[in-house]
C-alpha cells in the first residue's frame, strides 16, 4: 500500500506525549535526496536527526525495521518482471497475462463473478473504491486512525469531487468499536438531509495499530452494514498478513464476511508496485462498471499493465504471498518476544508484521547508535507514557531475517550490561 509519509527517523527523538493526528510529515525534498539526517520533527525541539547512513540509492543498514515499504521486491517477483520485459503484449489491462491474473484471483478467492482492477498504490485503491460509491452527501465511516482518514491527504474526498465525506469512529487498538459505529451510523441516518447519507463502512485489516479484526468482529461490522444497507469496503494494504494471523482463507476473511469491495495490497508484501481493487457483490455491478472510467480519470490506468500483472501472477502463484506474510508475521512476533524479554513494554502483542513498543528516549537513541532503524510513532490516545518515553514502530518484511532479529536481541542484551547504557 503506499509510501509511509510519517516521521522517517531512526528514533531517539523527543516526541509529544499526547500527539495525535495530523501526524508529522517529513521534508520530502530532503528525503528524495536521501538526506534523512536533515528531516526535522515538528514535535521535537531539536532540528535534525543523526545520520542513518542512507546512501544515494539504497540503504545499507542490516537491521532496518523502518517499514515494509523500505524493502525491495521479492526475488521471485523481480524475476517475473524480467521474464515479461521482452516481446509484445496488449496494453491497458487487455493482455493475456492480465486476463490470466484475473482468473487466478477468482480461484484464490473462490469467486467466479469477481471483478478485478489494477492500480498503482493503496491510496489509489482506497480512494477510487470509495469514489464508486460517491453521491451527493455521501458519508463513509472509518476508524479515526485509519489510513483513509489520516494518511491519504484527503484523496477519497478529492477524487470524489467532494461528494464523499469520512466520518471518524473510535475504538481500541485501531479497530472500530461496533457499538460506537452503530451509534454514528444511526445518528447520520436519522439526521436526514442536514447530515448527509451513509453509504459505506471502510474497515482496515490489519489495522494501522498492527492488530487484526477477527472473523467474529468482521461479522459484527458486516451486520451493521447490512442493517443500514451500506457497502462494506476493506482496506487490505497488508491483507496477506491478516490472513496469516487468522489462518483463514481469502474468501472467509472477505466476501463470506460480507465484504463488498477489497483494496488488495501487494506492494508492502514483496511486490514492486502493484495493488488491485476487487468487487465481490453482484449488487455492486453497476458501480464496478464505472470503475474503469474513474480509474482512467484518476490517471491510474497503466498502459503496460502486464508489469502489474507480472508481479501479481508471481505473487499469487503457489501461495507465495501467504508464505511471505507468514515469514514476516513470525519474525515480528519473535521481535516482540525479544523486546519483552529485555523488559521493554509492548503497546500490544503483535498480530501481523508491525510491532509497537514504548522506549525511554535515551534507550531509543542507544538503539539508533547501533544502527537499528525504526520509526517514532504518535502516541495512541489509549496509551499512557512518561514524558521521557516514546512510542516506536518496528516492521518486518520478506527481507527481514532471523539473524537480524537475533542481532537486535544481542544489542538489547549488551545495553543491559554494566558496559552498556541502559
Amino acid at each position: 500500500m503506499r509510501m509511509n509519509h510519517r516521521l522517517l527517523s531512526c528514533a531517539g527523538r523527543a516526541i509529544s506525549q499526547h500527539a495525535t493526528i495530523p501526524r508529522p510529515r517529513p521534508d520530502l525534498t530532503q528525503l528524495a535526496r536521501g538526506n534523512i539526517a536533515s528531516i526535522s520533527s515538528p514535535r521535537s525541539n531539536t532540528s535534525s536527526f543523526k545520520d542513518c547512513r542512507h546512501s544515494s540509492n539504497t540503504t545499507t543498514m542490516a537491521m532496518n525495521f523502518g517499514s515494509d515499504n523500505w524493502a525491495g521486491a521479492h526475488p521471485t517477483i523481480a524475476q517475473s518482471l524480467v521474464t515479461h520485459a521482452t516481446g509484445y503484449a496488449k496494453p491497458y489491462s487487455e493482455s493475456e497475462l492480465d486476463a490470466a491474473v484475473v482468473e487466478r484471483f477468482k480461484s484464490v478467492f473462490e469467486h467466479d463473478d469477481l471483478t478485478v482492477y489494477f492500480v498503482a498504490t493503496g491510496t489509489a485503491a482506497n480512494s477510487l473504491a470509495l469514489n464508486c460509491l460517491a453521491k451527493p452527501g455521501a458519508v463513509v465511516f472509518a476508524h479515526r486512525e485509519s489510513h483513509v482518514v489520516v494518511d491519504e491527504c484527503g484523496a477519497p474526498e478529492y477524487l470524489s469531487g467532494g461528494q464523499v465525506r469520512l466520518a471518524q469512529v473510535d475504538g481500541l487498538n485501531g479497530k472500530m468499536d461496533p457499538a460506537k459505529l452503530r451509534t454514528e451510523v444511526a445518528r447520520y441516518a436519522a439526521y436526514d438531509v442536514h447530515g448527509g447519507r451513509p453509504v459505506a463502512i471502510s474497515v482496515t485489516n490489519p489495522t494501522e495499530s498492527g492488530t487484526v479484526y477477527s472473523l467474529e468482529e468482521l461479522n459484527e461490522i458486516s451486520a451493521i452494514a447490512k442493517e443500514y444497507k451500506l457497502t462494506l469496503h476493506m482496506d487490505g494494504a497488508r491483507f496477506a498478513n491478516a490472513l496469516a494471523h487468522l489462518a483463514a482463507s481469502p474468501a472467509e476473511a472477505t466476501w463470506r464476511r460480507g465484504v463488498d469491495i477489497l483494496s488488495f495490497g501487494a506492494t508492502k508484501n514483496g511486490c514492486w508496485c502493484g495493488e488491485a481493487v476487487l468487487f465481490f457483490n453482484s449488487s455492486q455491478q453497476g458501480r464496478s462498471e464505472d470503475f474503469p472510467y474513474i480509474r482512467k480519470r484518476a490517471a491510474q490506468l497503466f498502459s503496460k499493465s502486464r508489469f502489474i500483472s507480472a508481479q501479481l501472477d508471481a505473487y499469487l502463484k503457489d501461495e507465495l504471498w501467504l508464505q511471505i506474510a507468514q515469514h514476516s508475521n513470525r519474525l515480528c512476533k519473535r521481535l516482540g518476544e525479544v523486546f519483552a524479554s529485555a523488559g521493554v513494554r509492548l503497546v500490544q502483542q503483535p498480530q501481523a508484521n508491525e510491532l509497537f513498543v514504548i522506549l525511554n528516549q535515551k534507550h531509543a537513541a542507544q538503539l539508533e547508535a547501533k544502527e537499528i532503524v525504526f520509526l517514532e510513532w504518535p502516541t495512541p490516545s489509549t496509551v499512557s507514557i512518561k514524558p521521557d518515553e516514546v512510542v516506536c514502530r518496528f516492521v518486518t518484511s520478506f527481507a527481514t531475517t532471523d539473524a537480524q532479529v537475533e542481532e537486535v536481541a544481542a544489542v538489547l542484551s549488551f545495553l543491559g550490561t554494566p558496559n552498556g547504557h541502559i
